[in-house]
């Protein structure tokens, strides 16, 4: 067995820092852009008067760097070649995404918009596999260059129903050619810019069943379509709205996918999305950890570097092996997806995701710790890092939920889908 990364995807990592260096950083430091970066980034960052959405200052910048990447043929690497990709595997995205997040907080890749130079594109992914012929003509080319007028937030969870969305009392009734959509959907991140939102609504079955949930893309301008309230978190800016629809009435040919077949697409986009965000987080503890050590053998207090001390060692040995440990899993479940099928091996996607985003926050925790006061402060990035990761232990499947799967699986309650060509 050869556990090297494939040639190509080491010569487009070296690619990719080259990228950064000439075009990207230059552009971080420009106009005083890196204050969305430093201490001041959540002042910055945060329209406090409108909501505690992000500022139009802030999404432009981010908005820049993504033509600039995308005019570099970077921005659309996980895109099919015909679209103006790089036909990028789960396996290559998994290392790009840690590969970036290992750098720190920076223009070239900032999680708190989803944002990196090599774009995690689940929308436009989710576009080639459910849109209709229409729907793919209206929509896929603004996704995939992350045109905010084409782009749709994702009206999955409500406020009584969280981890379990067959349960969802949003509903829909078809009235002749028209659907009439009835509820409330809360966390529906990226709403405050997005065109659509993508509302799910139980249109047949009871609920509990897993069939009978359609997906309707919404015109954020419907009728009976109205924003609530943006929910502050504890990392701001917040673009995660309450959504309310009274009577909106949109056409049959709204519906993504198949109708009553919605949770397909969820389920899709939850495994895409979660062994990325594994190595998002796995990047960004090997940052901790790698800040951490660096500091200590700098700092020397009493006469003699923090590190030759085992109080300061031991804790930052055990992270630095679990990052060893959980890269190594990484890399190989993502390139079972690539291989088997991305539904074959759901378990250890489920695993590598919450077991990767805990590591972050105790590799950023360990990190204040041993930077003291500063590392507290918001000079250093790490209780930014702490805050913003602590979000992913909770979205798309909470810790408890993902063990849950995992046991699923564990003890046969459920199955997995049969590996491609068996």
């Amino acid at each position: 067995m050869n556990f090297d990364l494939p040639k190509e995807l080491q010569e487009y990592l070296i690619e990719l820092d080259e990228f950064i260096a000439t075009e990207i950083k230059p552009l971080e430091q420009k106009n005083d852009n890196i204050r969305f970066f430093d201490h001041r980034r959540e002042y910055e960052r945060t329209d406090w008067e409108n909501g505690g959405v992000p500022k139009a200052e802030w999404e432009e910048l981010l908005a820049e760097a993504r033509a600039v990447a995308d005019q570099a043929g970077h921005f659309r690497y996980a895109m099919p070649k015909e679209y103006g990709g790089r036909d990028g595997s789960n396996l290559a995205m998994a290392v790009i995404r840690e590969h970036l997040a290992a750098k720190g907080l920076g223009l070239h890749n900032d999680l708190q918009n989803e944002h990196s130079i090599v774009g995690n594109s689940v929308g436009a992914l989710l576009m080639l596999s459910y849109g209709s012929e229409e729907h793919k003509k209206l929509f896929l080319e603004g996704l995939i260059k992350g045109d905010a007028s084409k782009s749709f937030a994702f009206g999955i969870t409500e406020p009584e129903h969280g981890s379990d969305a067959t349960h969802m009392d949003t509903n829909a009734v078809r009235v002749g050619d028209e659907w009439i959509i009835n509820g409330v959907k809360t966390w529906n991140t990226g709403i405050h810019i997005a065109a659509y939102d993508l509302i799910f609504a139980r249109t047949s079955g009871q609920a509990g069943d897993g069939l009978g949930i359609t997906a309707f893309l919404v015109p954020m301008q419907s009728d009976g379509l109205k924003i609530e309230e943006y929910l502050w978190t504890f990392n701001m800016p917040t673009d995660h709205g309450t959504v309310s629809l009274k009577n909106v009435r949109v056409p049959h040919s709204a519906i993504l996918g198949e109708e009553g077949k919605g949770l397909a697409i969820v389920q899709h986009f939850f495994n895409e999305n979660r062994i990325r965000q594994a190595a998002s987080s796995l990047g960004a503890a090997q940052f901790c950890i790698n800040e951490a050590v660096k500091y200590a053998n700098q700092r020397k207090p009493f006469g003699k570097p923090l590190s030759t001390n085992q109080g300061i060692q031991f804790p930052l040995v055990e992270l630095q092996t679990q990052c060893e440990m959980l890269r190594a899993f990484i890399r190989q479940t993502a390139w079972q997806m690539d291989t088997y099928g991305a539904f074959s091996v759901s378990d250890k996607v489920s695993m590598c995701n919450y077991w990767s985003n805990r590591l972050c926050c105790e590799a950023a925790d360990r990190a204040m710790q041993v930077h003291g006061g500063m590392g507290y402060s918001r000079h250093q990035p790490f209780e930014h890092i702490y805050r913003h990761h602590r979000r992913y232990r909770i979205t798309e499947g909470t810790e408890e939920i993902q063990m849950r799967r995992v046991a699923g699986y564990l003890f046969g309650f459920m199955k997995q889908q049969k590996p491609k060509g068996m």
